[in-house]
C-alpha cells in the first residue's frame, strides 16, 4: 500500500480528529501522537527522570539549567522558566526535559496499543477524549496499529509560561517512526515497519504547582 492510501484510511477512520491531524498528515502513517495525574506507582512522573523509560536510541536533550539563555528561547519564555523555578523551588529543568523526553515514548506506545488506562493517567480531559475516540473508531473498524518509535533524535524546550499557579512548557520532539496497519483479518493494509519517517512535534505539558504533585500533564499537541 502507498502512503496516500494509509492517509486516506486514517482520515476516514478518525473523522478528522485533531489528534490525527497533528501526526497523520505529516507522514501518511497511523502515528497519532499525543501526560493526567497518576499515582506514582502507575507511571514515572515527568519530574523523576531516572524512572522514565527512554526511547530505544538516546536523544540529544537540549539543556541549560544554569544558563537559560543557552536554550535559545525568547525573552518571554526565559522569564516563564525563571518564574516557574521561583514558584517551585523543587523544579529541576534538566529533570523535566529528560522526563518529557521519556513521556513522549510512553504516551505514543500507549496510544498505538489502545492502552486507555495509561493514557487517562498521562493526559488532560481534552487530549484523552480525542485519543479514546480514535482508539474506539480504530477498534470498530477492526484495525490494528503496529507502529514503532525508532528513535528520538532531539527533544528541547521551545516555550515556557507561568500564570500562577499554572505552569506550561512546550517541548519539541524530532523523531523517526515506522508504522504498519492491519485489518481485522490480520492483513497489512498500509505502512511499512522498514520505512521510517521523521516526525516533528510540539507537545505542551502543564502543571498546577499548588496541587502537591511533581507530575506534569499533556494538554496539547501540534506539529512544528
Amino acid at each position: 500500500m502507498t502512503i496516500d492510501i494509509v492517509l486516506m484510511a486514517m482520515v476516514a477512520a478518525f473523522l478528522g480528529l485533531r489528534l490525527y491531524s497533528v501526526l497523520g498528515k505529516r507522514t501518511g502513517h497511523e502515528q497519532e501522537q499525543l501526560p493526567r495525574q497518576m499515582d506514582e506507582e502507575r507511571r514515572p512522573p515527568i519530574q523523576q527522570a531516572e524512572e522514565i523509560i527512554p526511547a530505544r536510541t538516546p536523544a540529544k536533550i537540549v539543556k541549560a539549567e544554569d544558563d537559560l539563555e543557552q536554550q535559545n528561547l525568547d525573552i518571554l519564555s526565559q522569564s516563564g522558566l525563571r518564574s516557574i523555578m521561583n514558584a517551585d523551588k523543587n523544579f529541576n529543568l534538566l529533570h523535566f526535559a529528560e522526563g518529557a523526553h521519556g513521556a513522549y515514548d510512553v504516551i505514543l506506545k500507549a496510544f498505538w496499543q489502545g492502552d486507555k488506562a495509561s493514557l487517562r493517567e498521562y493526559c488532560d480531559d481534552s487530549v484523552y477524549n480525542e485519543m479514546s475516540m480514535a482508539i474506539d473508531m480504530r477498534d470498530e473498524a477492526g484495525e490494528v496499529l503496529e507502529n514503532k518509535l525508532i528513535r528520538i533524535e532531539e527533544s528541547r524546550i521551545v516555550e515556557a509560561t507561568f500564570n500562577h499557579p499554572i505552569a506550561q512548557i512546550k517541548m519539541q520532539f524530532k523523531s523517526d517512526i515506522s508504522a504498519l496497519v492491519k485489518n481485522k483479518e490480520g492483513e497489512i493494509i498500509g505502512g511499512s515497519l522498514s520505512d521510517a519517517v521523521q516526525a516533528n512535534d510540539i507537545w505542551t505539558f502543564e502543571r498546577n504547582i499548588k496541587n502537591g504533585t511533581p507530575n506534569w500533564t499533556l494538554v496539547e499537541t501540534d506539529i512544528a
